[in-house]
């Protein structure tokens, strides 16, 4: 079983999608780690990110087939931050038809744009550790100095904007393919971190005991 987990910024797809992938012991490929670790041995990647623009459709399916015919797994897959095209969808589902395998599922965490620029204008960066927090999720504890905290240029809200705009605009077309092939389920993401996580594992297991 495969799944592709979506949501615009803010979302907790990253939170949700470690849960999933903890349950069911699945292959974790999680895009935008895997392309800031090639960016430091590739010129390319590296200048392509700095500049805010996006890895070719072409370029970064072969650094994910590499990727994966390397860990020689094409099963038990959670996708995160990839495909976000249609071409990237299509070039990934036929690799993974050469497999017999497919995309089973395609989970879509929604939330309205006023919630994710509350959330993520919320987000704190401990500038000794790196640690990350988020004043309304995940608040640091009282150990920590607040005032120690900073806030990044891309997590104020007009960059936020910009940057969900970007996600709509190549995601939309994506979603609507999804839903052509029935394989598209949306959830609620201003939900609970728990109410989410237990409506996710009742969907995948509902899919693996055949009543989908």
């Amino acid at each position: 079983m495969n799944i592709i987990i979506l949501g615009p910024q803010g979302s907790g797809k990253g939170t949700q999608a470690e849960a999933l992938v903890k349950e069911y012991n699945m292959l974790y490929f999680e895009a935008g780690n895997f392309l800031r670790n090639l960016a430091q041995k590739d010129k390319f990647i590296s200048e392509t990110i700095n500049k805010g623009e996006l890895i070719p459709d072409e370029k970064i399916f072969e650094l994910v087939k590499t990727f994966l015919e390397e860990k020689n797994v094409n099963d038990n897959i959670l996708f995160d931050g990839y495909p976000r095209s249609v071409k990237q969808y299509e070039l990934l589902s036929s690799f993974l038809s050469q497999k017999n395998q497919k995309i089973n599922i395609a989970i879509l965490l929604s939330i309205p744009q006023e919630e994710s620029i509350r959330r993520l204008s919320a987000r704190r960066i401990d500038q000794k550790t790196g640690q990350i927090y988020n004043l309304i999720t995940n608040p640091p504890g009282p150990e920590i100095n607040l005032n120690e905290l900073i806030q990044r240029d891309d997590d104020k809200p007009d960059a936020i904007k910009a940057r969900l705009e970007n996600y709509h605009k190549s995601t939309e077309p994506l979603l609507k393919k999804l839903k052509e092939e029935n394989i598209l389920i949306e959830v609620d993401g201003t939900k609970s971190i728990e109410d989410i996580k237990f409506e996710l594992f009742k969907l995948v297991n509902e899919y693996k005991n055949g009543k989908n």
